[in-house]
């Protein structure tokens, strides 16, 4: 049964602001040190999977707006049906949902739904349902509201399908404050003589996880057989616990050995243990990097660096 509130207000777009002193029911997300989103340009962050009803959700917040919807000023959260390729090809979903946010002063939530409340249908074509102006940013910040405290905030959600079902599942997404880049570099000799069909540098620490480069001399699926591919990668995916996912900057770097025109590649990415990898199929042709001016070869030595900055880490609660 979904949780008592108190009626606050309802907009012209049929948007209904409530209290309540209860919890949601199927999820929670916190977020510490939220500021750092805004500061590092994240613009969606995206909760774990949680089960309701039968069916996989997860939260999709959008710290200073959804741009794609014009949104400035205002938070913007959204309730999307999760791991829609496990389901079958006409799927649909009729869901009535409402959205928390803890007011930590008072204890009690601020609820966010539909007015009056009706059922959603999720399916294929449109798998999310939200609010492009779920709060203003500035009653989110501001201290007297409660939402927003030691830069942390906790966000929730309820979703009643046919049947009820709570998992308890929930994450803590803590963003890094002064996070600071490691650099490792890679010295490949003999590069002439690879012909394996991916080597690993050795293993290098950003923040608490082990990081290795990864080199396809020959390519890798649409680089293959004229490219170099080139990828950052997590040296150990087996140890990272399935509900946790680490974001990060990173830069890959071929060193030109004569000139310094170097070879750089630069990306943010949310790491996991299923979604280990990130980088280019087709980082560099053959022809320039065999090319002797170009420096990327030079007495069969090529030069590698991976500079990596670990921003956030989420981790179940």
């Amino acid at each position: 049964m979904a949780s008592p509130s108190t009626p606050v207000s309802t907009t012209q777009d049929g948007v209904a602001r409530s209290i309540s002193d209860a919890p949601p029911t199927h999820y929670v997300a916190k977020i510490q040190l939220f500021s750092l989103l805004l500061k590092n340009s994240v613009e969606k962050y995206e909760s774990g999977d949680f089960e309701a009803g039968g069916y996989k959700w997860k939260l999709v917040l959008y710290p200073s707006g959804n741009k794609s919807k014009n949104m400035k000023e205002h938070i913007s959260v959204y309730l999307e049906i999760a791991d829609t390729e496990s389901l079958y090809r006409n799927w649909e979903a009729h869901a009535i949902f409402r959205l928390f946010l803890l007011d930590q002063n008072k204890d009690n939530y601020l609820v966010v739904c539909d007015a009056p409340q009706k059922e959603r249908r999720f399916r294929r074509l449109r798998n999310q349902w939200g609010f492009d102006q779920f709060l203003p940013l500035r009653t989110f910040n501001d201290v007297a509201s409660g939402f927003l405290v030691d830069d942390t905030c906790v966000f929730g959600a309820e979703v009643f399908v046919t049947k009820e079902m709570s998992t308890g599942k929930g994450e803590s997404l803590l963003m890094i404050k002064d996070a600071t880049s490691s650099k490792h570099i890679w010295r490949i000799e003999s590069f002439s003589t690879k012909q394996s069909e991916c080597y690993d540098s050795q293993t290098f620490f950003s923040g608490d996880n082990k990081w290795k480069i990864q080199m396809y001399p020959k390519g890798k699926r649409h680089g293959l057989g004229s490219h170099i591919s080139l990828y950052l990668a997590l040296a150990d995916p087996k140890a990272i616990p399935t509900s946790s996912k680490i974001f990060a900057d990173f830069t890959l770097r071929v060193v030109d050995q004569v000139q310094g025109r170097h070879i750089s590649g630069k990306a943010s990415y949310w790491f996991s243990g299923s979604s280990p990898e990130n980088g280019w199929a087709k980082y560099v042709t053959f022809s320039y990097f065999n090319l002797p001016s170009n420096g990327c070869l030079v007495k069969d030595v090529c030069v590698v660096e991976a500079e990596v900055t670990v921003l956030g880490v989420t981790n179940a609660i």
